[in-house]
């Protein structure tokens, strides 16, 4: 009955929303939209001015760097004073702007004669701009309009020795090539904001749309008469009502239910048991708070049924709702008794049969089994396309996938399973699907809206002996997900009202279970795509390890295992593989946390040990957020194994927490599991981790997994060890085929954890990519390293690079003998880029800084920054290493098509 009046109320607010005046929620969407209009059109202006002012800005501080670069170099001064100063300055000039990123350099005397121009036919021509402030040794910012155009431009001198002002140096941008630079920001600024604007407005169409939802967009007089029509019907139909408190006080009783059972007046608010004339039977059920249906109790001379449900709300017991009917004139209900014990059964069997498995074909396929034959001579059942994907159906009967029949014989009419079927409005089908309620056809021959569906087929079913159908809806929380449709045949009668409600019943314990496995269907997708986007899509580019891996996820759900490749300075790479204990969406969310941080902490180049303390410490204070929340789980467990290699020494280092030793498969096919410290689970703290070194020969392979490739609930860790062992000792292999060999080895049919797999061959830098030197501690070295830096890229076949290259080792090497310890080392790498590393024995690292307008120092590392593709610091056990890296001129040695089993 509390079923029935649910579906009756939401057609109630159905006829009445239509008609109604603009509701609550519309013109909070419309109060919404205008604000956030309003707030992104002030995001755009606001972004638009700080782009044009840090443009203006950005252009002065180019043009005074490049300017001061070029007066305080080396030579300059014997430059202006050698007897032809264009032709040694001019091509220098022309290299400097091209690599500092301005329009010009101009280089004059002392008197603003042009040595040098971006146009050839200005030199010699007077400078356009204020040279007095220069000078007088100040640098002088202006904007002019000069050859190039409206300019902006620094003016800088250049002193001898710190002496008096030989010449000058001026370098600037177009006003132009700023501006272009602002149109290109503008672009994405207005871009962002239109799309910052869609998605504001789209979210506060969700939110109306679900407030209009909830509302049911009525106003108070619809609701008024919505509940007047309610208390009408409650009083006139007739089959008594009753609702009886938590407390076992009589609530509400319509005037059936006081006719049925003789009650006072006075009934209502008085406890069940104190009223006069209630059978103590029918007492003590109103009382009970359990289920009941179909249940025959007295009531003086009358026999009643009554069915009685809780009432729930929230998961709260707020009391019972009974329903009763006058059932004296049954008077072969004894006869009936056994029919009403079957169905309990039945109802007790399906209890237990169906469900047993999160899958939503299997649910429907256990239900129409379980009807068969004990209810129904066939069943089918049609689900909504969008379920069987894991999605909210669209609420109509077009589109519906035969998803199980189940029959008495193979040889029936009816659709096939898999059948698409798009249900006509007049069928009974299509009828229940809306309504919610399930529909009965005593007479198929007489249902011309059946028939309408298809005639040919209908035919055929109705001379085959099907007679009456019986079709409920299949309806959870609200929302009908599909329909179960019951067929008999002339021999077993026609389906009656009793019938209806045990269907109904049990298509409600079915339609429950379909909907928690359409549920776990679409959280399953989920999480599996939430770890996917959190999982390295491609490995980065390297040289010095050859690399395959494998990523499986479980069938009963995703995990937090994880594993990544990332490159370091020195063409060093850092493998990683970790597993977090648990499935579903907070392992995965966890999973991708921890990959960034160890990504976020990889850049600060620190050893394994370090980084796995870190890394500790960031799930210890996740643990203590996430615990000290309402509901936090915090992360349960979490292992992690970290490597570095490097192939100029062909060392490996590594730490591991909690996790399974890796295997190390030398070329000769061998395999063995170096001894790594044994470090404790992320997260529990307390103990240090220790780091273990290995020198590894060139083709060795580093195989590194998670715990789902080698444990098992049908085997021993050992016997998954030994297993692994096996498929990898064959020599010769490449890593990708010992990926595929190790999971056809170990992988079981139904793997219940996510399974991480990491296989990388070693390369090694040859003696003629590397190049080093001594530095001694005197100035004066520095230019005799240059010379030879310049011979080795000359022999390298890089002399392009010569001059950034001087440019770069001149700050470094300067830096480390004035401000560092011996020892001081110079290392060039040749790889993929060129590397230039300068090391010493102090643990001080330089920042970089941007000097004021007035300092004459402070701009070198700005000037490495620069012209350098990327640079940085690590630190060694015996100081430290500052390289700057440099992209090369043609092809990346052994980018493509390098033998993975030779050096690169």
């Amino acid at each position: 009955m509390a079923d029935h009046s649910d579906r009756s109320r939401n057609r109630s607010v159905r006829s009445l929303s239509g008609r109604g005046p603009r509701s609550v929620a519309g013109q909070v969407f419309l109060l919404q939209a205008v604000v956030i209009v309003l707030l992104v059109a002030g995001a755009v202006l606001a972004l638009v001015l700080q782009s044009l002012h840090d443009g203006e800005r950005e252009a002065e501080r180019r043009s005074v760097a490049a300017a001061e670069a070029f007066a305080h170099s080396p030579g300059i001064v014997a430059a202006l004073k050698s007897p032809d100063p264009t032709k040694v300055l001019q091509p220098l000039t022309e290299e400097a702007r091209r690599l500092a990123g301005v329009d010009f350099i101009v280089v004059m005397d002392t008197n603003g004669i042009r040595y040098t121009h971006p146009l050839p036919s200005r030199i010699g021509e007077k400078f356009v701009g204020n040279i007095q402030p220069s000078l007088a040794g100040h640098v002088h910012v202006e904007s002019v309009h000069g050859p190039l155009g409206q300019e902006v431009q620094a003016v800088v001198p250049v002193n001898e020795h710190g002496g008096p002002v030989v010449g000058l140096v001026a370098a600037g941008l177009k006003v132009k090539s700023v501006s272009n630079g602002v149109e290109r920001q503008l672009t994405v600024i207005f871009v962002s904001g239109a799309a910052a604007l869609v998605l504001a407005t789209g979210g506060a169409a969700l939110v109306a749309r679900r407030l209009r939802r909830q509302t049911h967009g009525l106003d108070p007089a619809q609701m008024t008469r919505m509940y007047e029509h309610h208390d009408a019907v409650l009083h006139a139909v007739r089959e008594g009502v009753l609702i009886v408190g938590h407390d076992g006080r009589l609530l509400l009783a319509n005037d059936e239910a006081e006719r049925l059972l003789d009650l006072p007046p006075d009934a209502l608010g008085r406890p069940v048991g104190e009223l006069v004339g209630l059978d103590a039977a029918t007492a003590e059920l109103l009382t009970s708070g359990r289920e009941a249906t179909d249940e025959v109790y007295l009531a003086g001379d009358r026999m009643l049924v009554v069915n009685q449900r809780r009432t729930d709300n929230d998961g709260s017991h707020l009391g019972t709702v009974a329903t009763m009917r006058d059932s004296t004139q049954l008077l072969a209900l004894s006869g009936k008794m056994e029919t009403v014990n079957e169905r309990l059964r039945l109802l007790y069997d399906a209890g237990m049969g169906i469900g047993t498995t999160l899958d939503v074909t299997r649910t429907a396929e256990e239900l129409a089994e379980m009807a068969v034959p004990r209810f129904a001579d066939f069943v089918t059942v049609d689900l909504a396309t969008p379920v069987l994907l894991g999605e909210e159906p669209t609420g109509t009967a077009a589109d519906m996938r035969r998803t199980a029949v189940s029959g008495i014989r193979d040889d029936h009419p009816l659709y096939p399973r898999g059948r698409l079927i798009s249900f006509l409005p007049s069928t009974p089908q299509a009828r229940g699907f809306v309504t919610g309620r399930s529909v009965v056809v005593p007479d198929l021959s007489a249902a011309p809206g059946w028939h309408a569906q298809d005639p040919e087929r209908t035919g055929n079913v109705v001379a085959y002996g099907i007679h009456s159908l019986l079709t409920t809806p299949l309806q959870a929380r609200g929302v009908v997900l599909g329909l179960a449709n019951f067929w008999r045949l002339r021999e077993a009668g026609a389906f009656d009202e009793d019938d209806r409600s045990l269907a109904e019943e049990l298509v409600a314990r079915a339609a429950v279970s379909i909907d928690n496995a359409r549920r776990y269907t679409r959280e399953h997708a989920l999480a599996v795509m939430l770890q996917r986007s959190l999982l390295p899509r491609a490995l980065p580019e390297q040289n010095a390890l050859d690399v395959a891996h494998r990523y499986l996820p479980a069938q009963s759900g995703v995990s937090g295992d994880w594993f990544d490749v990332i490159p370091l300075s020195g063409n060093r790479v850092a493998l990683v593989v970790g597993d977090v204990v648990g499935h579903g969406l907070h392992a995965a969310a966890t999973m991708g946390r921890l990959r960034t941080a160890v990504h976020n902490f990889s850049t600060l180049d620190l050893p394994p040990d370090e980084l796995l303390g870190h890394l500790d410490d960031l799930v210890d204070r996740i643990d203590n957020e996430e615990g000290t929340a309402e509901g936090g789980v915090g992360v349960v467990g979490a292992t992690c194994l970290y490597a570095i290699y490097d192939p100029v020494s062909r060392h490996c280092t590594m730490a591991r927490a909690g996790h399974h030793l890796p295997a190390l498969v030398h070329p000769d096919g061998s395999v063995d599991f170096p001894e790594l410290p044994a470090g404790p689970p992320l997260g529990l703290g307390g103990m240090p981790f220790k780091t273990a070194e290995l020198d590894l020969a060139v083709g060795s392979q580093l195989v590194l997994y998670t715990d789902g490739l080698i444990e098992d609930r049908t085997r021993d860790i050992d016997v998954g060890m030994e297993l692994l062992r096996r498929a990898l000792a064959h020599p010769g292999r490449s890593p990708e085929e010992h990926c595929r060999a190790v999971l056809d080895a170990l992988l079981p049919a139904e793997a219940t954890d996510d399974v991480a797999l990491l296989v990388a061959r070693t390369r090694a830098l040859t003696a003629d990519q590397i190049a080093e030197w001594d530095v001694p501690l005197d100035p004066v070295a520095v230019a005799g390293i240059r010379a030879a830096v310049v011979a080795k890229l000359d022999d390298w076949d890089l002399s392009e690079l010569g001059f950034t290259t001087e440019l770069i080792l001149s700050e470094l090497i300067t830096n480390a003998i004035r401000y560092a310890s011996p020892p001081v080392r110079v290392r060039l790498l040749r790889d993929r880029s060129l590397i230039c590393e300068v090391s010493d024995g102090s643990s001080t690292s330089p920042h970089l800084s941007y000097a004021a307008a007035t300092d004459e120092g402070g701009r070198g590392l700005f000037l490495v920054s620069q012209i350098s593709e990327h640079w940085g610091t690590r630190y060694t056990p015996e100081g430290k290493v500052i390289w700057a890296q440099q992209p090369l001129p043609g092809p990346a040695p052994g980018a493509e098509g390098a033998d993975p089993r030779l050096p690169s």
